[in-house]
């Protein structure tokens, strides 16, 4: 583990990727219609959240997401290939896929997975991308 390389401010710009592309890939622009049906939620009870508790949580979240990656690719040898490859294998691979058991189990429809799962393949994708190019 010496050769461990973590670039900070790449994982701090990572972390602030998660709500940049959560942002597009949520809005009406992409999925919003979709995905607010999928999890019948009314635009009532969206406004009803406290925004700084949930985007401040999932900012807390991206950067430990971040950061777990980035140790993962902390190798000098990592590049943007390997790191993007890394983040699809990662997102895809584990993440997406055991966020459909769950949604199988909880009866969600494919459509739900699909919208979410894209969004979490994409994120991975693009932050190992990142990580491995920002040495």
């Amino acid at each position: 583990m010496e050769n461990l390389y973590i670039n900070h401010l790449a994982v701090f710009v990572c972390a602030i990727l998660n709500l940049a592309l959560g942002a597009l890939w949520y809005s009406p622009i992409l999925f919003y219609k979709g995905w607010l049906a999928e999890t019948k939620l009314t635009e009532e009870q969206l406004a009803k959240q406290n925004p700084a508790k949930t985007y401040g949580l999932a900012f807390l979240f991206s950067l430990i997401i971040s950061y777990n990656l980035a140790f993962f690719l902390g190798d000098s040898a990592t590049d943007a290939v390997w790191g993007a490859t890394a983040g699809f294998l990662a997102g895809f691979g584990w993440s997406t896929l055991i966020f459909a058991i769950i949604a199988l189990f909880e009866q969600k429809s494919w459509k739900y997975i699909f919208i979410n799962g894209g969004f979490i393949t994409v994120y991975f994708t693009l932050i190992g991308f990142i990580l491995g190019i920002w040495r």
